[in-house]
């Protein structure tokens, strides 16, 4: 050994960037920029419509692809975001070979807005990708990945298509901490907070007034998942959301009410459960059950696929970080008293024999 540190090969890379996907690219005060800078350690200095990377040879080299990545977004109308440059930099550094172009390219929907909804990470191309090939798919993942969301506008596509005659969404109306019975109204009046997540995709996608329209027609149902009880669902494209909170008995009802011609969507989040503490969770049983039956996907997004403010994709990763750890302790605690019962069994067998022995 000579002790001295062999040194990395620096690199230098000088790329084109046009001049109308600068500032997309670069964000507000080269944010953007900044954070690929300190994320892989390369300094780029941009000048006359071109950047130029520097740094050790592997990390100049993901810096670029990084880049190129966010060009081809840009080049196809995004407007270039946070979770785009946190998601680029992620596969980067997981040496992960997804083409974020491809799975822009998918527009499942537009809104009533004209804004196209479609996929933004490789776990949600994924889901879409099943729920075109499945006639049910279990969709889970934590808060914000778009499980719902992305269902929906499925489920309304199909519906315009006259793929299915009906959508109809479902949860359970469990109370999160708060109690049912006090609220003011008729028994559809308390269960509606409940489904206005539900209520606010539909207004989003379809217009207050098509689904005001749909709805006294029929054609579209919104209603806790209580209501689904001895029915037979056909021709429906039907999404329970929220299925931590059902029972197994829950979750059984609801899949055996299913039809000829429907596909169904099951959206849970198995960390955020608001069932009692020791009941099991009817989606965690039906993941168990019907991890082999034919014709059932299952979709299991990460806090990589969060898609809302980058700060809900952190209080993601810390919370199941901190799970972890208490999983460890409680691993920990429950060995060592297992142990001390097993010392204190021995050493109760020893004074049995002793005191056997002295008579």
């Amino acid at each position: 050994m000579t002790g001295k540190k062999e040194q990395m090969a620096i690199m230098e890379i000088v790329i084109e960037i046009p001049v109308e996907h600068e500032k997309n690219i670069f964000g507000g005060f080269d944010a953007h920029i900044k954070k690929i800078e300190k994320s892989l350690n390369v300094t780029m200095v941009a000048r006359d419509g071109t950047l130029k990377l520097i740094g050790e040879a592997g990390n100049t080299k993901q810096a670029e692809g990084i880049l190129m990545q966010l060009l081809e977004l840009s080049k196809r109308g995004n407007e270039i975001t946070e979770q785009n440059v946190n998601y680029a930099i992620g596969l980067a550094l997981d040496n992960e070979k997804t083409d974020m172009a491809s799975i822009d390219s998918d527009i499942l929907c537009y809104t009533i807005q004209g804004k196209p909804i479609k996929p933004k990470t490789a776990g949600q191309k994924e889901y879409v990708d099943l729920i075109r090939k499945k006639m049910i798919v279990f969709g889970i993942g934590p808060a914000g990945t778009g499980k719902t969301y992305l269902a929906m506008a499925m489920a309304i596509e199909a519906f315009k298509r006259d793929e299915v005659g009906k959508i109809i969404l479902t949860r359970p109306a469990i109370e999160a901490g708060e109690k049912l019975g006090f609220l003011p109204g008729d028994l559809q009046s308390k269960v509606d907070p409940y489904l206005r997540p539900l209520y606010d995709a539909l207004y989003q996608i379809m217009g207050a007034e098509s689904y005001q329209r749909n709805v006294e027609k029929g054609l579209i149902e919104v209603a806790p998942l209580a209501y689904m009880r001895g029915r037979t669902l056909d021709n429906s494209f039907i999404i329970l959301d929220e299925a931590q909170n059902t029972t197994p008995a829950q979750m059984k009802m609801f899949l055996t009410r299913i039809g000829f011609g429907s596909k169904v969507i099951v959206t849970g989040d198995l960390t955020q459960k608001d069932l009692p503490f020791d009941s099991k969770s009817g989606l965690e049983q039906a993941l168990e059950v019907l991890g082999k039956v034919e014709d059932i996907g299952f979709s299991y997004m990460t806090n990589r696929d969060v898609v809302r403010h980058p700060l809900v994709q952190k209080i993601v990763t810390a919370y199941d970080d901190y799970e972890k750890r208490q999983e460890r302790r409680n691993q920990v605690a429950a060995s060592k008293k297992n142990q001390a019962q097993g010392q204190q069994h021995s050493n109760e067998a020893a004074r049995q024999g002793r005191r056997m022995r002295g008579n």
